[in-house]
């Protein structure tokens, strides 16, 4: 099957294109990438299926970053493997979230990938960008000082940018050495967490009224993701939650026990 194998190298960043439109700019990004030494692609959605002829007749030589992009069913799926993304936005959306300019976002893949960390860059789509639910799983947000009058990016400019700082950074830079013991966990086992926590919370009765569900999920979703967990720690933070659900239906025992004496 084309692109069941991901050919990036693990000290690269992956290019993560989220719901493309057009194949030619999914082959141009392909060919930005490839002018600048990065191979790792992967999809969320492409409008127009996949493979896309389009795409491999923009790529002009960069087929084989086309032939290994994996294609995947949305943002948490395609960033489940890595434990520090970074979305582009033109707006910072009111997040919890750190904000850089392409070089700032670049260097902290840099020093959290000589940890061992797998890292990612979102792009959204040609028509609106990121929705605010796909950069809420992101770890940091990356925006460029465009004309406010006209920020829209060709999708495949915003991936020759990043590439370019990454190529440029990558030729001047010196070893780094990780500052952190212990990578993060994969973000699977981060959602697999958030999933249980937000389940007991749901018991709770914590998402209340029903229309601040979202707004509420989303700000604990960014607010821990933020926290970088090792894998240590959501088994202990698991721990602790699914302790606060067993005292929960212990206490409501104790109450349908007294209401009945």
């Amino acid at each position: 099957m084309p692109g069941s194998q991901d050919p990036s190298s693990p000290l690269q960043p992956l290019m993560v294109l989220v719901r493309p439109q057009m194949g030619e700019n999914i082959g141009a990004a392909a060919r930005a990438m490839l002018n600048f030494g990065l191979t790792g692609m992967r999809l969320v959605e492409p409008r127009d299926g996949w493979p896309n002829p389009k795409a491999v007749a923009m790529a002009a030589g960069a087929g084989g970053v086309l032939d290994g992009a994996r294609v995947f069913g949305d943002v948490g799926e395609a960033t489940a493997d890595c434990s520090f993304v970074v979305a582009t936005t033109a707006r910072q959306r009111g997040l919890f979230l750190p904000v850089y300019d392409a070089s700032e976002a670049i260097a902290e893949i840099r020093r959290r990938q000589a940890g061992g960390e797998r890292c990612a860059i979102l792009f959204g789509g040609e028509k609106s960008g990121l929705p605010t639910d796909d950069v809420a799983r992101a770890n940091a947000i990356l925006t460029l000082p465009v004309n406010p009058e006209f920020s829209s990016l060709n999708l495949a400019q915003a991936v020759l940018l990043c590439a370019y700082e990454w190529r440029r950074a990558e030729d001047d830079a010196l070893p780094f050495e990780s500052s952190y013991d212990e990578a993060p966990a994969p973000r699977e086992e981060l959602d697999g967490m958030l999933g249980h926590l937000f389940g007991v919370l749901d018991e709770a009765g914590y998402f209340y009224p029903d229309d601040k569900r979202p707004v509420l999920e989303r700000n604990l979703r960014t607010m821990l993701t933020h926290a970088r967990f090792t894998e240590a720690e959501l088994r202990l933070f698991r721990g602790m939650v699914r302790q606060f659900a067993y005292w929960g239906r212990q206490g409501e025992g104790e109450t349908h026990k007294a209401a009945s004496e």
